[in-house]
């Protein structure tokens, strides 16, 4: 499990960015693969979250995830959350002692926030559609709602896919530029005529910033490289297999 520093600063904070380590799960999910929605053993990936969630000195049901689909949509769970249903968003906020908010991911970045003087924290999947589409924006102001206050927000960017593994084709730029011009500076050019470099995290933290959050921690890994530490979903499809494993990233505010 990987911490930052400006998270564990906080009282009455728990956060982890779980590897792919020290799970149940076998073959292409080796080993603590937390995503319902793979093909593996579902047994196993309840027992994996539960090895998490004993990481964080928490009881299993007190995880919480979405049905994430690549959106900017927030929920806010409270006192009515139905665990066996669900909704599809992918992002959600809580002013709840004792809920752990869980994001999974396997290359898009996993981003987890806190107001402390509020205590209200937020746990958001952010790949480049979500984050193009307003995901972090939408959070904030989810969490601005329940009493948050951009300028004491504390966020943290976790494992994702780094510039160097993060291919995309000719056609990429042009969303982000018509955004904000200022964004060609999270492109570079590919070895491929053509083709860029995106940085995704760097990405994130610059649209975090312009919201007036100042502290944007990030954590130096590179899911698609380090296939011992993490999922990738990337390198799956490039190795041809059927499937991947998906990494949990949680937050909690104590009771």
């Amino acid at each position: 499990m990987i911490t930052v520093s400006a998270l564990n600063g906080v009282q009455r904070i728990r956060h982890g960015f779980f590897t792919r380590e020290g799970g149940v799960s076998e073959g292409i999910y080796q080993s603590l693969n937390c995503g319902f929605g793979s093909g593996d053993d579902p047994e196993r990936v309840a027992a994996n979250r539960a090895m998490a969630m004993e990481q964080l000195d928490l009881p299993p049901k007190a995880l919480v995830t979405v049905q994430q689909r690549h959106t900017a949509d927030v929920v806010v769970v409270g006192e009515d959350w139905n665990a066996a249903e669900p909704p599809v968003a992918d992002a959600m906020v809580t002013n709840r002692p004792g809920v752990a908010l869980g994001i999974l991911t396997a290359d898009c970045a996993p981003v987890l926030m806190v107001d402390p003087r509020s205590s209200v924290i937020g746990a958001i999947h952010a790949g480049w559609r979500g984050a193009l589409g307003g995901v972090l924006e939408n959070t904030l102001a989810a969490m601005v709602k329940l009493g948050a206050k951009p300028s004491r927000v504390i966020a943290a960017v976790g494992p994702c896919i780094a510039q160097r593994s993060y291919e995309v084709g000719p056609e990429f730029p042009a969303p982000f530029l018509v955004e904000d011009p200022a964004n060609h500076f999270f492109f570079v050019p590919s070895a491929r005529e053509g083709r860029f470099q995106f940085d995704l995290p760097g990405y994130i933290a610059r649209r975090l910033a312009k919201h007036s959050i100042n502290e944007v921690a990030r954590t130096p890994c590179d899911t698609y490289r380090e296939e011992a530490r993490f999922f990738s979903y990337r390198r799956s499809l490039q190795a041809g297999q059927a499937d991947y494993g998906r990494a949990l990233s949680a937050i909690v505010l104590e009771r």
